[in-house]
């Protein structure tokens, strides 16, 4: 942290949550995981601390915290359950697209009430056939009078049982070209006929946080909640959005990362082999140099994109970076982990087993790793033009 002096109001905001983690997380993390439980007493409890509305701004009702201690934050809480961050990242990606793009009207209807949690969701972009190809969604909204009609299905949704507000993309024009002019978004909520949250996906890891199935038949929206007011500026609203999504899952990455590394060298110290604690056996050593390294290249690089972030600056380039190497690092720990830990890794006495199954997803969130590579290197080509 060297690198990254933190402001009194910072730390405090890093202390309140490490409690909150300490108190209200590590103790049933464990249970409600296995279970694959949802931790509505927690969620009720991040919503009288104000965690909803960590990233909105103070006129709205929420914080208004600088993303490097928004990255800090999701870190934290990765630590001790990455599905609570998963909870709170939909949410406040969602939030951060209306404050970005709304209108003036949107933004004073919606944001105090995600601020305070009353209106809480996320996403949902993407479909069974366009996930990372965003343009190929087939989900339609028709303008009929002062309302559109939207019909269609999504999958893979964060939030989508006990969430009731969402980001909706749609096309609105099926025959514009290129086809991602006729993206937009729409500010939906449940409550109306024809929206309908199918199945619960049952997941590998990732678990209590419910990924579902959505589907919309003649579901009426209102006009004045297409975001912004003006059609076809989905594309490139998702895409701002992402910015953010990509350092959350960086910080994501850097969390599970930690975890596994802080588990395994605590551990190294208290098991004994051969008489001594295996720390002391070289090749024990071996990785636990190689994971601290690691991890601490992971955390400058979230950290750094989370700066760029913050200084209104475009970081396409560096969340990306942020997001392939963290992602990467805590899928590599989580397996080293389970090798320092050996037969108690692979236990459910042991949380190891959960970082092991959590990690994947973070391969494959917010853009797959191999997608992050394509744009980084454009990104690269770009920057070093010649």
């Amino acid at each position: 942290m060297t690198l990254f002096t933190l402001k009194l109001e910072q730390e405090q905001v890093l202390a309140m949550v490490r409690d909150f983690c300490k108190k209200e997380i590590a103790p049933v993390a464990q249970k409600l995981e296995h279970a694959d439980e949802y931790p509505h007493d927690i969620v009720e409890k991040m919503k009288e601390l104000g965690f909803f509305g960590l990233t909105i701004p103070e006129e709205y009702g929420g914080y208004g915290v600088d993303f490097v201690t928004y990255a800090l934050v999701i870190e934290e809480i990765t630590r001790h359950w990455m599905s609570i961050a998963g909870i709170l990242n939909s949410h406040l990606i969602m939030a951060f697209i209306v404050e970005k793009y709304g209108t003036e009207e949107q933004k004073r209807h919606f944001l105090p009430r995600f601020a305070t949690g009353e209106f809480r969701g996320g996403l949902a972009l993407s479909e069974a056939d366009a996930g990372t190809d965003v343009q190929n969604l087939s989900t339609r909204a028709d303008l009929e009078g002062d309302h559109y009609v939207v019909n269609g299905s999504k999958m893979w949704i964060t939030n989508a049982r006990y969430g009731n507000t969402f980001i909706l993309a749609v096309k609105t024009d099926t025959q514009t070209e290129p086809r991602y002019k006729g993206i937009s978004l729409l500010i939906i909520q449940k409550g109306e006929p024809g929206f309908l949250v199918q199945k619960d996906i049952d997941k590998l890891g990732y678990k209590g946080v419910k990924t579902c199935e959505l589907t919309f038949e003649n579901f009426k929206v209102p006009a004045n909640q297409l975001l912004g007011g003006v059609e076809g500026k989905g594309f490139k609203q998702v895409l701002g959005g992402l910015e953010l999504g990509r350092v959350n899952v960086a910080a994501r990455g850097l969390g599970l990362a930690r975890a596994a590394f802080e588990d395994s060298i605590k551990y190294a110290q208290e098991r004994k082999t051969f008489g001594v604690p295996i720390c002391e056996h070289q090749a024990i050593q071996l990785k636990l140099g190689e994971m601290g390294t690691k991890l601490e290249a992971a955390r400058l690089l979230t950290l750094s994109a989370a700066t760029k972030l913050a200084s209104g600056e475009r970081c396409d380039l560096e969340a990306g970076m942020a997001k392939l190497f963290a992602t990467e690092v805590a899928y590599e720990l989580s397996g080293e982990a389970m090798r320092i830990h050996g037969g108690y890794g692979y236990t459910k006495e042991f949380n190891i087993e959960r970082y092991y199954r959590d990690s994947p997803l973070l391969l494959i969130g917010e853009g797959t790793n191999e997608m992050q590579r394509i744009i980084i290197s454009k990104g690269l080509v770009k920057k070093y033009k010649i």
